[in-house]
């Protein structure tokens, strides 16, 4: 057989043993069995032979239902149920804010984190420290829900979020490569905790559906019941499922809803701007129209950090690259303009709580664009490489993190 055996004919062409194997794997498998049992000494039989096995390996390795890290993702799922619908409980007697409902899902997303990729006890400590007063000083605060007290309580997301990625990095929370890996596994996230979500919304009107044709309206009990508990608990099981099976269909997907939405938003945004131009909305007089072309900015901004990020650094340059720095050019503008009429409004009105909080934002997020901005313009020049335009992403998160531990900790102070 060795005269009429393809892949031994062809063993020292690496191209067309690919070229055979794209064109007919079946036959390919055949004449590599016997070519392997001929000379199990070869290199390039040996490369080809762990190719045609590994699939085979991995589904030895899947996780068991009974392995640890299942059981304590688990039991973290349970106890973020019971402790959210716990909080909402005190959140319907109006004894707590709402926004407590984060702290019966952060710590137990932080906790798993922690077990999975076991970081330092400096950094164990940091987070159970700044969680710990993150609550007690929030529930310290009256609930009058003035201005400043509101940004306290719209900035925690932020800095949980920052906490949250300091625990999934760990020890390498420092390193680019890490933080590249936190802000892949938000889109990851977000996209099976939506679908999911999605299938569980169906099953809940499906079974209230159902008890109403026996008369038994189960509405308010479902919600405060059920679907709080699944949605905290879901949370949980997302994360395990990113982090721990290594799902490809998110994993495929996210660069493909990168490239889509890149253009789609430019697009959008420059008509948008054209008619705001052409109706004569003026952003230094129009509160209103302030706030959402501040909301549009943060827009851009997250459109264009998981362009970056998603994109494949072995790539050579394409359009998806001009896309990114015509949206960041836009952005700035965008910027530019929302910063011109925020300073005019502080020197027409006055400091307030808001107006002091947009123009912190703003000065945060037009640095991070230009310091982008340059990265991607030295790329495009064949000056640096990509990892420095994610450089300029990810070395900036700490700082929104500090600015919203700021505007937490302080703004209820200073503006009382």
């Amino acid at each position: 057989m060795d005269m009429n055996n393809s892949v031994l004919n062809n063993i020292a062409d690496p191209h067309e043993l690919e070229r055979m194997y794209r064109k007919d794997p079946k036959t390919f498998k055949t004449s590599f069995s016997y070519a392997w049992e001929q000379h199990p000494d070869s290199q390039v039989l040996g490369v080809w032979y762990e190719r045609l096995h590994f699939e085979e390996t991995a589904k030895t390795n899947k996780p068991s239902l009974f392995q640890q890290s299942f059981l304590f993702m688990g039991l973290l799922a349970i106890l973020a149920g019971i402790s959210t619908r716990i909080i909402f409980h005190f959140v319907e007697q109006e004894a707590i804010a709402p926004v407590n409902l984060a702290f019966g899902i952060i710590p137990f997303i932080v906790a798993y984190f922690v077990y999975s990729n076991t970081p330092k006890r400096s950094i164990i400590y940091s987070l159970t420290a700044l969680l710990i007063i993150s609550v007690v000083y929030l529930n310290l605060l009256p609930l009058n829900y003035s201005d400043s007290i509101i940004l306290a309580y719209l900035h925690l997301p932020i800095f949980l979020w920052i906490l949250v990625g300091l625990a999934f990095t760990g020890d390498g929370y420092s390193k680019g490569s890490r933080r590249i890996s936190y802000i892949k596994f938000n889109l990851e996230y977000g996209i099976l905790y939506a679908s999911m979500a999605v299938s569980g919304m169906l099953l809940a009107a499906l079974t209230m559906r159902l008890f109403s044709f026996v008369g038994l309206n189960i509405e308010d009990f479902y919600f405060s019941n059920i679907v709080l508990f699944g949605a905290a608990a879901l949370a949980i099981v997302a994360a395990y499922l990113v982090v721990s099976m290594n799902l490809k269909l998110a994993k495929n997907i996210t660069p493909y809803l990168a490239k889509i939405f890149s253009p789609l938003v430019l697009i959008t945004l420059l008509v948008y701007l054209v008619t705001v131009i052409w109706v004569g909305n003026n952003p230094f007089l129009d509160r209103n129209f302030l706030i959402a072309f501040n909301g549009i900015l943060l827009g851009v901004l997250v459109v264009t950090i998981f362009s970056i990020t998603e994109r494949d650094s072995d790539k050579k340059k394409n359009i998806s690259d001009y896309i990114n720095v015509a949206l960041i050019v836009l952005a700035l503008i965008i910027d530019s303009v929302a910063l011109s009429a925020i300073v005019f409004r502080l020197s027409s009105f006055g400091i307030t709580p808001n107006r002091f909080a947009v123009l912190g934002i703003n000065i945060l997020i037009w640095v991070n664009l230009i310091w982008i901005m340059f990265s991607y313009m030295r790329f495009l020049q064949n000056k640096s490489e990509l990892s420095a335009i994610q450089d300029a992403v990810t070395k900036y998160l700490p700082v929104y993190g500090l600015w919203a531990a700021f505007v937490i900790f302080t703004f209820p102070i200073i503006f009382n």
